[in-house]
């Protein structure tokens, strides 16, 4: 279990995915893990509307035409050119904007949006205080920002760090399985949720719901229960292993002041 040793967290690329990777394909044979996405968003969003949101690293757009259903606008902002163009198929047709952006370097004005989802970007930050600064930025006083971790201390990491009598860390973790390819290459890591939460507050993010994400994503599983029944159970163990961060992926709902 390194700590980040790596990776340059002043170092933010934005055409880390412009390197001749299909996104698009990873997605293949992962119909639950999407399923388990969309379910924990429209759990945190139910009978909500909003009026401005965005969708910050969404990517090819996987996730915006859902939101669309709970905002006026949408905008999909994403570094990767090679990701705005994959959107263009996929949100054909739609009124959601593609603009290209960073992070930590949002274009939108101050209080300008209501709604701001991350998912599946924190994977790709070791040290996400700018980021969080620009998410409240321009999130509106009351606004909402749903942040999905990639969490270090899901349910068998704490039962290895309790076998070997050893505590959690507190820093983010490099699970890099090869050598970076590049200097600047794209950093890979696991969260401490107690941290990411208290980076939030420290940003004015405070923290108002939860949810453990993914909770049964094995190829074991896969292979022996239908999707369905994996998605209804799924459904129903969102909420209630939040509590101890059970899955590998945890989404907060958190609220600007």
């Amino acid at each position: 279990m390194d700590r980040v040793t790596d990776e340059k967290p002043g170092k933010k690329v934005a055409d880390q995915y412009d390197r001749g990777y299909d996104y698009t394909s990873y997605w293949d044979h992962r119909d639950y893990e999407h399923a388990a996405e969309e379910a924990a968003l429209r759990t945190l969003l139910e009978g909500r509307h909003f009026a401005r949101a965005a969708d910050i690293g969404g990517g090819f757009g996987r996730l915006c035409l859902l939101l669309r259903e709970y905002a006026d606008h949408v905008t999909l902002a994403e570094p990767s050119q090679t990701q705005l163009d994959a959107a263009v198929k996929v949100l054909a047709n739609t009124d959601v904007a593609q603009v290209r952006m960073q992070a930590d370097d949002l274009q939108f004005a101050d209080g300008e949006l209501d709604l701001v989802t991350m998912v599946r970007v924190m994977h790709h930050i070791p040290e996400p205080t700018t980021e969080f600064a620009e998410i409240a930025r321009v999130l509106a006083p009351g606004g909402t920002a749903i942040i999905e971790v990639a969490n270090y201390g899901h349910f068998k990491n704490r039962r290895a760090h309790r076998k070997a009598g050893t505590s959690l860390p507190t820093e983010p973790v490099s699970i890099r399985t090869a050598p970076a390819d590049e200097p600047d290459a794209i950093a890979f890591v696991n969260h401490n949720i107690d941290t990411v939460v208290g980076q939030l507050s420290a940003a004015g993010l405070s923290l108002h719901d939860k949810l453990s994400v993914s909770n049964l994503r094995s190829q074991k599983l896969k292979k022996v229960l239908p999707h369905g029944a994996m998605v209804a159970v799924e459904k129903r163990l969102q909420r209630r292993l939040a509590k101890n961060d059970f899955g590998p992926s945890i989404f907060l709902e958190l609220r600007k002041a």
